[in-house]
């Protein structure tokens, strides 16, 4: 096996998508040989065509980058402030809490 890992872009996938059948509707049956043309394994391919099947325009984002939908990345801001101020409270309260016996200083 070479040890340097191929990069394919997203066009190239996409044009692989497209050649290789029913998500576009074109009807390739042997897709060996479709993978054999392209230079790429066809356990490969089958894994595009999964991946474009269920994200369509959010499939094949680049260097392993998860693109968020809007709403997403409000949930998770939203998460991360709950956590947070979770967080100081569970400080503001070991503090009150260790004052009295001097094992915790807080910070």
């Amino acid at each position: 096996m070479s040890g340097k890992r191929r990069v394919f872009d997203k066009e190239f996938k996409l044009m692989s998508v497209e050649l290789s059948g029913p998500p576009r509707g074109n009807n390739r049956t042997d897709l060996n040989a479709l993978a054999k043309e392209l230079d790429v394994p066809p356990a490969m391919l089958y894994r595009w065509r999964r991946e474009f099947s269920t994200k369509q325009n959010g499939s094949f984002p680049g260097n392993g980058k998860v693109i968020l939908s809007e709403q997403e990345l409000a949930r998770l801001k939203k998460e991360l402030r709950e956590t947070q101020m979770e967080r100081d409270i569970f400080k503001k309260a070991i503090s009150i809490f260790s004052r009295s016996d001097g094992k915790y200083s807080g910070s």
